[in-house]
């Protein structure tokens, strides 16, 4: 199964990731964030497929989330508003995030790559 891996190289949890997916034999395809943000339309694919809010793909403990103010303007932005301002920056995303085009994860929590990309 080919995977698209949304990541930022520097990221620990994306590094964690990786090594996850290089350990269990996961075939993928690498997309850096930062350089190539998923676009709109992307997202809110993603987020369909994923059925978290938007406002979970917030990277809520990065330095642009908080320069930004985020969390204010997170409260009373609708879908449409948050992913902009996603694809307008991959710093804002939170990551890694992985799809095969039907199953999607964001971030990286080790029981849910096993139920998902194993």
């Amino acid at each position: 199964m080919a995977v698209t891996f949304y990541w930022y190289p520097n990221c620990g949890t994306c590094k964690k990731a990786k090594k996850w997916l290089d350990g269990n034999g996961v075939d993928y395809e690498t997309v850096h964030i930062v350089e190539h943000p998923p676009s709109e339309s992307q997202l809110k694919d993603f987020i369909e497929k994923s059925n978290l809010p938007a406002r979970k793909f917030f990277n809520t403990s990065g330095k642009k989330y908080r320069e930004l103010g985020m969390k204010d303007k997170l409260k009373d932005a609708n879908e449409d508003e948050m992913v902009s301002w996603l694809a307008s920056d991959g710093m804002l995303i939170k990551r890694p995030i992985i799809t095969d085009g039907k199953n999607i994860t964001v971030g990286f929590k080790e029981a849910e790559f096993e139920n998902t990309w194993k």
